[in-house]
C-alpha cells in the first residue's frame, strides 16, 4: 500500500588540515565484499588527503567535499586537504588555462611535494576540472599512493557533464573514444573552442590509460550513474556505489502545506514543466520556488500572474532545510540525468517526499507510491495529478513521510555512509598493491 515503509534495507588556494583544525574559510556499495577487505581493517585510522577544485559558484560537490572530510575527522582519521578555486580562471589567459586543464604542471608539483611531506595512506579526489586536472592522479600515484574518485557528474563521458543537449538527454558522446560531437554541438559553454579543450582532455587521458591505469577506484553515486559510466569505458569492477550522506538535520513536521520547488531555474532543471503544472492547478494549493538562474525571469512571471505560485530566490542552506521540512513534499521535475541532488538527501532527512520526473537517478531515488510519486519527464499534466494526489490524499502523504526518513535513515546517515566508505578505501589499496 503506499506509504508501506517495511522492506529490506541494503546496508592558488590549496591547504592542509587534520583533525580539529580549521580548513579553507574562504570560500550500497556495488563491491565484493571479500575476506581480504575485512583482513585489512576497516576500522584502522587513516591519513587521508581529499583532492578538489572548488566551482565558481558554489554548488553540491562542494558541500560534500566539506561534509565528508569533516566526516573522517570525526571518525578520527588525519584528513590533509589540497584545493584550488574555479575564480582564478577568469585572471587566467586561454591558453594558460587549455593547458592547465589537460596538464596542471604547477599541481602536480605541488601535490608531489605534499604527498612526500605528508605521506598519505589513500588519496580521494572530487573534481578535478579544470585547474587540478587528470594529472593529478599521475602526480599521487608515481609516489605509491592508492587513488580514488568520486563521480559527481558525467564530465568523463561528456563536455558539460550533463548529457543534456538542446534542451533533451543526450547520450550521443557515451561509448566513443573521441567525443566529437560535443565538438559539434559546442556543448561547453556554447563554444567549440572551449568544448574541444574539454574532448581533447577526456581524449589524451583515455589514450594514456589515465582513467584505467591510475585510479584504483571510482565512486559513483547511483547505480543508473554506474551504468552510464560503465558504457563509457570504465572498469566495471572498479566502480562502486555510494550515495553522499547528509547530518541528520532531524525530520521535519510538514506542517507548511506547500510543494517546494529548489534549484536551478533552468530548462534542464523542469522549471517549464513545473510551471505550466501550476498554471492548471487550484488557487488553494501553494509552490514555493527557491533558487535562481537563467528562467528567473519566467519565474517572475509567473508570480505575478499564477495564483498560489511564490518565488522566494536564493536562501541560505538553513532556510533551505527548514523549507523543506515544513512542505508537503519537494517536487524535483528534473529533465536531464541528474546525479544525487542534495535537496533529494534532504528530503528525505526532512522526512518530506518526492515527487519527481521518471528520468535516470531520479527514477532510481523515488520508490513510487512509498517514499514520493514518479511522473513522466516533461509532462506538465502528469506532474498537476501527482502534485493533485497528494494535496487531496493527507493519510497517504503521512505514510510517505514515514518512509522517506526511514530511506534516510537506512541510506544516508553518517555511520553507513563511513562504513562504505572505508570499504571502498580498503579495496582501493588491495587494488594498488601499495
Amino acid at each position: 500500500m503506499p506509504g508501506d515503509c517495511e522492506q529490506e534495507q541494503d546496508l592558488q588556494l590549496w591547504s592542509v588540515s587534520r583533525a580539529g583544525e580549521k580548513h579553507r574559510p574562504l570560500f550500497g556499495a556495488c563491491m565484493s565484499r571479500s575476506q581480504d577487505v575485512a583482513a585489512v581493517g576497516l576500522n584502522e585510522s587513516m591519513r587521508i588527503l581529499l583532492v578538489h577544485n572548488f566551482y565558481q559558484h558554489p554548488g553540491g560537490e562542494d558541500a560534500v567535499y566539506t561534509t565528508e572530510g569533516e566526516l573522517l575527522e570525526a571518525r578520527g582519521h588525519t584528513v590533509i586537504r589540497y584545493s584550488l578555486d574555479n575564480r582564478r580562471i577568469d585572471q587566467m589567459r586561454s591558453t594558460s588555462l587549455a593547458a592547465a586543464t589537460l596538464w596542471n604542471r604547477k599541481s602536480v608539483r605541488e601535490l608531489a611535494k605534499l604527498v612526500a611531506n605528508e605521506k598519505p595512506d589513500i588519496a580521494h579526489f572530487h573534481n578535478t576540472f579544470p585547474l587540478v586536472s587528470p594529472a593529478g592522479y599521475h602526480a599521487v600515484r608515481a609516489a605509491r599512493v592508492p587513488v580514488v574518485q568520486t563521480l559527481h557528474n558525467y564530465r568523463l563521458l561528456c563536455a558539460n557533464a550533463l548529457l543534456f543537449r538542446s534542451g533533451r538527454t543526450c547520450q550521443d558522446c557515451v561509448g566513443k573514444r573521441l567525443r566529437w560531437p560535443g565538438v559539434l554541438h559546442a556543448c561547453y559553454r556554447d563554444s567549440r573552442i572551449a568544448s574541444a579543450g574539454v574532448v581533447a582532455m577526456q581524449t589524451v587521458h583515455g589514450v594514456i590509460g589515465t582513467w584505467t591505469r591510475k585510479v584504483d577506484a571510482y565512486i559513483a553515486l547511483t547505480k543508473f550513474a554506474r551504468d552510464q559510466f560503465v558504457t563509457g569505458g570504465l572498469p566495471a569492477e572498479r566502480i562502486h556505489i555510494k550515495p553522499n550522506f547528509l547530518p541528520d538535520p532531524g525530520p521535519g513536521d510538514g506542517v507548511g502545506g506547500y510543494a517546494l520547488f529548489v534549484g536551478r531555474l533552468s530548462k534542464e532543471k523542469g522549471l517549464g514543466t513545473l510551471i505550466d503544472a501550476w498554471a492548471t492547478l487550484p488557487e488553494k494549493w501553494s509552490l514555493r520556488v527557491i533558487g535562481d538562474g537563467p528562467l528567473a525571469n519566467r519565474a517572475r512571471e509567473a508570480q505575478a500572474t499564477i495564483p498560489g505560485f511564490e518565488w522566494l530566490g536564493r536562501l541560505s542552506p538553513g532556510e533551505v532545510l527548514d523549507a523543506v521540512g515544513k512542505a508537503a513534499f519537494v517536487i524535483m521535475p528534473s529533465e536531464c540525468f541528474e546525479g544525487l541532488p542534495r535537496v533529494a538527501i534532504e528530503s528525505f532527512a526532512k522526512g518530506t517526499p518526492l515527487v519527481a520526473s521518471d528520468i535516470g537517478s531520479l527514477a532510481e531515488l523515488v520508490e513510487h507510491g512509498r517514499n514520493g510519486l514518479l511522473f513522466r519527464s516533461g509532462d506538465a499534466g502528469a506532474l498537476a495529478e501527482r502534485a493533485s494526489q497528494l494535496f487531496e490524499d493527507p493519510e497517504s502523504l503521512a505514510g510517505m513521510r514515514r518512509c522517506a526518513r526511514a530511506e534516510y535513515e537506512a541510506r544516508y546517515m553518517a555511520d553507513a555512509n563511513h562504513s562504505m566508505l572505508m570499504q571502498i578505501y580498503q579495496q582501493a589499496r588491495l587494488r594498488s598493491g601499495f
